[in-house]
C-alpha cells in the first residue's frame, strides 16, 4: 500500500490533468498482484490510477510507463483500450511512478468457465477474445509509433533469458522441476520465423472488460508485460490457462467439459485465430505452451518474493502461492516430457 498525502495528490492531479477538480475519494481495487490500482473520484468523474508498488523492484518489472505508451498508441486502432490522461515521473505524491487513465464501465469475468452465462453467450465471449487477440497481432507497429517498443527477433530466446534470470533473482525455495524446465526450453528452443507483433504479455479473460449490455470487449487491460515479440506467445499463454485446474487459486479450465458448456476446444480456438490472421497452424505447439507455464510461474515466484519482503499489492496465503508454483512446474514438465 502506498503512503501519500491526500492534499498533495489532489494538487498534483489538478496541475497535470485538464479539468480535474476536487479529489473526493481514493479507493484501492482489491484484486491484482502487481501494480496497485486505485479508483479516483472527482465530482461526477472517475479515473483509474495505476502505480508501481513501493519497495525494491526487479529490473524492468511494473513498467507503468510502458502501459501508458502502448495504450496511448493503440487508441486509434480497433484494439479496445481506455483513454490515457497522464504519466508521471518517478517523484510523485504516491512515492512511485503512476499512470492515470479513463475509468471504464463494464463487466469483468473472473471465472473462465463463465457459470452465469448460457452456452451461446459463452461461445460469444470466447469468440470476442479470439477476435481482439487477432486484431492486436495485426496492428502495424510502425504505423502506431511502436517500432522501438521491443527488440525484434529471437523473442523466445531473449524471454527465456529474462524470465529465468528473474526467477533465480526471486527464488525462495529449491524447485528442481523449474530448473529442469529452464534447461529443457534452452535445449528445445524454436527457430525464429520472423513474426513480430505487439504482444500483450498477460492475455486472459480477467484482463479484459466487456460491455454491460452486450458481449463485446470494450477494454483490454494490464499491459505492463507488453512488448514487441512473437504473437504465438500470447496465443499459447491464453491456451495454457485452459490447461490449469479449475479450483482453488487456479483460474483454468482443466477438468471442465468445454464442449458441454459451449466453449471451443483448444484446437478450434487456435484454428480460428490462424484463419483470422491468415497464417498457417503453428508447429512446435508444445514448446510455446511449456514456455507459457514457465513464464507464469516465474512471475508468480516474483509475487511470492515480494509478499515475503512485505511489498505485494495484494498478498495471498503464502503456502498456497508456493503450492501453485510447484504445481505449475510439475505440470509443465509433464507436458514437455510428453
Amino acid at each position: 500500500m502506498h503512503n501519500y498525502d491526500h492534499g498533495e495528490l489532489e494538487a498534483y492531479l489538478q496541475a497535470h490533468i485538464e479539468g480535474f477538480g476536487t479529489l473526493d475519494a481514493v479507493e484501492k481495487f482489491g484484486d491484482g498482484q502487481s501494480n496497485p490500482t486505485y479508483k479516483l473520484t472527482s465530482g461526477g468523474r472517475q479515473y483509474v490510477l495505476r502505480a508501481k508498488p513501493p519497495g525494491k523492484l526487479l529490473k524492468s518489472a511494473h513498467a507503468v510507463d510502458r502501459e501508458y505508451r502502448v495504450m496511448k498508441a493503440l487508441a486509434e486502432t480497433d484494439v479496445p483500450v481506455p483513454r490515457m490522461y497522464h504519466l508521471s515521473g518517478d517523484e510523485t505524491p504516491m512515492g512511485t511512478q503512476f499512470v492515470v487513465m479513463e475509468c471504464m464501465e463494464g463487466r469483468i469475468f473472473w471465472d473462465p468457465a463463465l457459470p452465469d452465462l448460457s452456452n451461446e453467450e459463452r461461445a460469444q465471449v470466447y469468440d470476442q477474445m479470439n477476435l481482439v487477440l487477432s486484431r492486436l497481432h495485426s496492428v502495424d507497429v510502425g504505423a502506431v509509433g511502436l517500432s522501438d517498443y521491443g527488440k525484434p527477433g529471437s523473442y523466445f530466446e531473449r524471454q527465456l533469458g529474462r524470465w529465468s534470470g528473474q526467477y533465480k533473482a526471486s527464488e525462495t525455495d529449491p524447485l528442481p522441476d523449474a530448473d529442469w524446465l529452464i534447461d529443457w526450453l534452452g535445449a528445445n528452443m524454436v527457430e525464429d520465423d520472423g513474426q513480430v507483433s505487439i504482444v500483450h504479455g498477460d492475455y486472459r479473460i480477467d484482463n479484459m472488460m466487456f460491455a454491460k449490455d452486450r458481449l463485446e470487449v470494450v477494454a483490454l487491460l494490464d499491459w505492463e508485460l507488453s512488448t514487441l515479440g512473437h504473437p504465438l506467445a500470447d496465443l499459447a499463454y491464453q491456451c495454457m490457462h485452459w490447461r490449469l485446474p479449475h479450483e482453488g487459486h487456479f483460474r483454468g479450465l482443466g477438468g471442465v467439459d468445454r464442449a458441454a458448456i459451449g466453449l471451443p476446444s483448444e484446437d478450434e480456438y487456435v484454428a480460428l485465430y490462424c484463419e483470422r490472421r491468415g497464417i498457417g497452424r503453428p508447429e512446435n505447439w508444445n514448446f510455446y505452451v511449456v514456455f507459457s507455464f514457465f513464464r507464469l510461474l516465474a512471475i508468480l515466484q516474483g509475487v511470492l518474493k515480494r509478499a515475503l519482503d512485505g511489498n505485494a499489492s495484494n498478498p495471498r496465503d503464502l503456502g498456497q502461492m508456493r503450492f501453485v508454483i510447484e504445481v505449475m512446474a510439475r505440470e509443465a514438465r509433464k507436458l514437455a516430457e510428453g
